[in-house]
């Protein structure tokens, strides 16, 4: 790639480890695309405040439920998750819109009058509509990150993992965490039932459906297993399967993905597990009446696809070899002829998906989302895979 000076000494600054991922993120951003959007980082800030408003809300709740339940007069809880990312991305591109609709310089994410004397009057029917707009993201919002948080909890609770889970009782050194993961996970989902039965059906729809294709991919986990099994100690028939079934499984006409992204390796299987979940969230907020392109939410599923493959799956690949966990990762390791061909297979095909992402999100003209892939590359570390450099 050839790029300007500017963008070259980018590069190099975007590599540098003393610098936060978060400003690499934003420089590699640049390096990528010769766009620096300060509208992009001022929307990530309200975006952020946005969010810790929503998620000091939902654990102040929940603290007080589960200190109802334990009979003790203060409780802290909160509760480790990546879900949220693809919300807070949505939310960021529904500011922009709402900030293309205001006139005069008002804001309608602060609700601050502009520096014209009548174009950025809060009470302009304009500006009146962008405030509006801002109050029905937020509030969808809400509603879909603790749906993703309610979901996220059952799905720790059921496969016994509490340590994103963070308690503390008073007067209780050593609580029984699956007691208080359950009490908070119940007081959620009651929350969100009501919200849902507040909102369009269109809503609860969209959000069922995803939650229903999750599941059914989880029921087909052992039947994995066993391939994982088979394969691992030499059965050509079972390695074939991994191929047929699982790395190359056809992808159903319904599902929303053009040519260049059916030929992703993975693709059907992890959209099952955790890209249809944002297919339905994205969904929801079209229910409520957003208008949201293909193209930004083409961009958000593959790059949480990418990053379930380039974090958590490189992350726990030793765990999952252990346990016989299928996944992306695990599957290479037994497909390829080394451990030096399957780490290049993770990190090409890891590649790829990010590679399509960016182009989405330059479709949608959304830099956020661009960013966010910038962020998610940076946080991976592959090397510490067999084969690796690490």
């Amino acid at each position: 790639m050839n790029r300007s000076p500017p963008r070259a000494v980018a590069a190099r600054l975007a590599d540098v480890d003393r610098l936060s991922t978060a400003q690499r993120a934003i420089i590699g951003y640049y390096a990528e695309t010769g766009r620096l959007d300060y509208r992009a980082l001022r929307i990530k800030s309200a975006v952020d405040d946005t969010l810790d408003a929503i998620l000091e809300s939902v654990y102040g709740e929940l603290e007080s439920a589960v200190a109802a339940e334990f009979g003790v007069d203060d409780a802290t809880f909160g509760y480790e998750t990546k879900l949220t990312l693809p919300a807070e991305l949505t939310l960021g591109y529904l500011y922009r819109r709402a900030l293309a609709r205001a006139t005069g310089g008002y804001d309608p994410i602060t609700d601050e009058a502009g520096w014209l004397p009548f174009g950025g009057d809060p009470s302009a029917p304009a500006n009146r509509e962008a405030r509006e707009y801002v109050e029905t993201a937020d509030g969808t919002t809400a509603l879909i990150v603790q749906a993703l948080l309610d979901g996220d909890m059952r799905d720790a609770i059921n496969d016994d993992e509490f340590e994103d889970f963070e308690v503390d009782l008073a007067g209780d050194p050593d609580p029984d965490r699956r007691r208080v993961a359950e009490c908070a996970q119940s007081y959620l989902q009651g929350v969100v039932e009501d919200a849902f039965d507040r909102a369009p059906d269109a809503v609860r729809d969209a959000y069922d459906a995803a939650v229903e294709m999750s599941e059914a991919h989880q029921d087909r986990d052992e039947g994995f297993r066993d391939l994982l099994r088979a394969a691992d100690d030499g059965d050509a028939a079972a390695m074939a399967s991994i191929e047929d079934e699982y790395k190359f499984a056809p992808v159903p006409d319904a599902a929303p993905f053009g040519e260049r992204e059916r030929d992703l390796p993975y693709l059907k299987t992890q959209y099952d597990r955790v890209g249809v979940i944002y297919d339905g969230m994205l969904d929801a907020y079209r229910g409520v009446g957003f208008e949201i392109p293909e193209a930004f939410g083409a961009s958000i599923v593959l790059a949480i696809v990418g990053a379930q493959i380039w974090l958590d799956d490189v992350d726990d690949y030793h765990d999952d070899v252990a346990e016989g966990q299928l996944t992306p990762v695990t599957a290479e390791y037994v497909l390829a002829d080394s451990d030096a061909a399957a780490y290049e297979n993770v990190v090409s095909i890891t590649m790829d998906y990010f590679d399509l992402a960016r182009e989405h999100a330059a479709a949608a003209d959304s830099p956020l989302n661009g960013i966010a892939i910038e962020y998610i590359l940076r946080s991976g570390d592959p090397c510490r895979l067999p084969g690796g450099s690490g």
